[in-house]
């Protein structure tokens, strides 16, 4: 039976800014909806380079598939897709320049998927135009430039979302559920780190130099994987309010090496490739969690632990005081009711960049804001930015004092740069 999430309404239709490693990824997330029957339609695409854009319409245009970068499993490592593998009614115009797109294509919506530079401008500009947006992460450059779009979106009354895949994984989720079920209790600890892998010691990150310079990036590991770690705390446990930090960069010089092991691009890296935090939760709970890009010989790994006053969740396991052990997803699907299943997995759909694209279609059509809306990446990137001014304090931060502006000195440089 054909599932139409739109109703009477009019079939919605979508620009995609930015063709590069992440497109795929989002592209099956679209392919698992349409497969659906979910009644939209991406229409346009626009990159700098046409060819980027064009190479995703068609095998027909002969360009060869982007090269995926990362690890099996990485949404940058995603297979070669193609708009005509799951489209077959709608025809895509392609654009070199997203204000022409924006100016001559018929289009209700536009997801952003450029390099974290350009986010605040790009997103701005499609605002104004009334267009609903949602803006892959980290939100935008600054705390002060994500403050800047989630004003101009309630002004305009559009909508105004991040692309944080991470709150839709199905363990995430499920996570979410176990606790507001009350598995674990009260949140009391909540524990994780990794250090080393697959970008470690040295490589530059998803082969984009930019993830290295403060003026492109903001920050470094802090601000890129920062962002997927607090929303996921603060989506699972509760609001973040207090970080204590030391953010380091433990390889100054970054490079690329091709498959015969010559370096083809080196850089030198003014950003944070690691950050260890000390959290205060507004629940009263605690937290301390690490990262790095960086780790000479063996990775380490810790996976994501919360503990509560009835037992603990460890990666995919709930172990209760009284010994009990259960997977929580075999948990999920045993003990949690229809209206549950549908809240966190509507007509069953796994995928989370499926699952990211349908809340923004929704929360479009029902006119509200998205479950990840730009309040949510405004205050992702705000707890993320209190780990990088605890550093430069040496003292406690409160991530409202981020959030609204008050405290600023690390970003200031770029807002500067930027007329921000």
């Amino acid at each position: 039976m054909k599932v139409i999430l739109m109703g009477e309404l009019d079939m919605i239709k979508i620009g995609l800014i930015g063709c590069g490693h992440i497109m795929p990824a989002h592209l099956y997330g679209y392919k698992a909806l349409i497969e659906k029957g979910i009644d939209a339609r991406i229409t346009a695409l626009s990159a700098r380079k046409i060819e980027d854009a064009k190479r995703f319409i068609s095998p027909k245009e002969g360009i060869p598939p982007i090269r995926p970068v990362g690890p099996p499993g990485d949404p940058m490592n995603k297979p070669t897709i193609y708009i005509s593998d799951f489209q077959k009614d709608a025809d895509v115009e392609v654009y070199s320049d997203y204000k022409e797109m924006l100016r001559k294509s018929d289009i209700d919506a536009v997801e952003i998927y450029t390099s974290v530079f350009s986010h605040h401008e790009i997103a701005l500009a499609c605002i104004n135009a009334g267009k609903h947006v949602l803006v892959e992460k980290p939100f935008a450059l600054t705390v002060k430039a994500a403050r800047k779009m989630v004003e101009a979106a309630e002004k305009q009354g559009v909508v105004l979302g991040v692309a944080e895949n991470l709150r839709y994984y199905e363990d995430v989720r499920i996570t979410k559920w176990v606790i507001e079920q009350g598995y674990i209790g009260n949140v009391q600890v909540t524990l994780s780190g990794s250090i080393g892998g697959y970008w470690s010691p040295n490589k530059i990150v998803a082969e984009t130099s930019w993830r290295h310079k403060k003026l492109l990036a903001g920050g470094g590991a802090t601000i890129d994987v920062g962002v997927h770690l607090l929303d996921y705390l603060r989506y699972t446990c509760s609001e973040i309010d207090e970080v204590f930090s030391s953010t380091e960069i433990l390889e100054k010089e970054r490079s690329t090496k091709n498959e015969a092991g010559k370096i083809i691009e080196k850089i030198e890296s003014d950003v944070d490739d690691s950050f260890f935090g000390l959290l205060k939760y507004k629940n009263g709970a605690v937290g301390q969690h690490f990262f790095s890009w960086g780790g000479h010989g063996e990775a380490f790994s810790m996976p994501r632990i919360i503990y509560g006053t009835k037992g603990s969740i460890k990666g995919n396991t709930l172990t209760l005081d009284d010994g009990t052990k259960e997977d929580i997803t075999k948990l999920f699907e045993k003990r949690a009711k229809k209206e549950a299943k549908e809240k966190f997995f509507p007509y069953g759909i796994k995928d989370a960049m499926a699952l990211e694209t349908l809340e923004f279609l929704r929360a479009i059509k029902e006119r509200r804001e998205m479950e990840t809306s730009g309040k949510e990446g405004l205050r992702d990137l705000a707890a993320a930015y209190a780990l990088i001014e605890s550093s430069i304090a040496r003292k406690s931060i409160n991530v409202d004092d981020i959030e609204s502006g008050k405290i600023s000195q690390y970003e200031e440089e770029i807002n500067k740069h930027y007329g921000i």
